[in-house]
């Protein structure tokens, strides 16, 4: 059981805050978010994705430029924020590319 005390380790780690789940009591809708329909709904949560994307590939930067100079105590650390910051640009990409699509899809419609 000592490899559990090493994976406690990755709350420190920015932009886990930026992802917490909502309660079994909040749904999208009232997450503190505002109303459906309010212009700044769209806009402030892909606002909040992107700085949760750009916060996590900074905090795998710092990680990395501290592995690499030796000051980083846990080589694991520096990996699992690489592996997220990956898969968080990866997800970014797929919803833009999907958001982009719907887009077409759309326009085609009209024509």
């Amino acid at each position: 059981m000592s490899g559990i005390g090493a994976v406690s380790g990755l709350s420190s780690l920015s932009g886990l805050s930026a992802m917490t789940p909502l309660s079994a009591t909040e749904t999208p809708e009232t997450s503190g978010t505002p109303a459906a329909g309010g212009s700044g709904n769209f806009a402030t949560a892909l606002t909040s994705a992107v700085d949760a994307v750009q916060g996590t590939q900074e905090t795998a930067n710092t990680l990395a430029v501290q592995a690499v100079t030796g000051n980083l105590d846990d080589i694991a650390d520096a990996t699992i924020a690489a592996t997220r910051a990956q898969v968080t640009m990866e997800l970014a990409s797929t919803v833009r590319n999907k958001g982009v699509d719907a887009f077409n899809q759309i326009m085609n419609m009209q024509a």
